[in-house]
């Protein structure tokens, strides 16, 4: 059995994610991940039979519009999305890494991270 893996990684946003009011006046820098697997079937060069990266984006880019106090919301957002678009998925994995968060300190970024498993 195969498994294909389709991702986008370190797609960059600025977005206004965050608990504080402070964070969602002023906005920050992100950089998402997703990958996804899922077994093959059919005609490899059909967009029907596959996962269209594209579409991918436009899920990302659409949870990133939409302020929430925390990224976990974000990430679970994105997650649903995909499996309302592409049931037959076997596994995804999405994170967001806020660049300098707020906070005193020299911190490269912080990270939330969700996996997602099919029990089929």
């Amino acid at each position: 059995m195969f498994v294909q893996t389709i991702a986008l990684k370190d797609v960059k946003f600025y977005a206004y994610h965050g608990f504080y009011p402070e964070e969602q006046l002023t906005g920050n820098h992100f950089l998402v991940d997703a990958e996804v697997t899922f077994t093959p079937s059919g005609d490899t060069e059909d967009l029907l039979h596959t996962v269209n990266y594209e579409v991918i984006n436009a899920i990302i880019t659409k949870a990133m519009k939409e302020t929430q106090k925390l990224l976990e919301t974000v990430v679970k957002n994105i997650i649903d999305e995909l499996l309302s678009n592409y049931s037959f998925l076997l596994t995804i994995v999405v994170g967001i890494r806020k660049i300098h968060p707020m906070m005193p300190g020299e911190i490269g970024h912080s990270f939330v991270q969700l996996s997602y498993t099919s029990s089929k």
